[in-house]
């Protein structure tokens, strides 16, 4: 029973992504409450849980952003982005 809460979950998922242009956050979230109280949760566990997942995955994006980030910004004043740019356009040229 719980794999044909989780289906559902993905089939609604979809549905309010495609068909109703719903945010993917937004609607990952109500999907996520949505299975939890079928799968029998308390909506104050539920939404707990949501907060305990959330956080733990945007705490650990955080550092990879950061540094994503500063490598960025340093290959742009270096020069380096305008370098592997124009290495990108020669290859497929040829």
């Amino acid at each position: 029973m719980p794999l044909l809460y989780v289906a559902i979950g993905v089939a609604l998922l979809l549905l309010l992504m495609i068909r109703f242009k719903l945010n993917g956050f937004i609607a990952l979230i109500l999907v996520a409450l949505a299975v939890g109280v079928m799968q029998g949760m308390p909506v104050n566990k539920v939404i707990t849980s949501i907060k305990a997942g959330v956080g733990g995955t945007l705490g650990s994006l955080a550092l990879i952003m950061g540094f994503g980030a500063m490598l960025g910004k340093l290959l742009a004043d270096c020069g380096g982005a305008q370098r592997i740019a124009t290495t990108l356009i020669e290859k497929i040229r040829h």
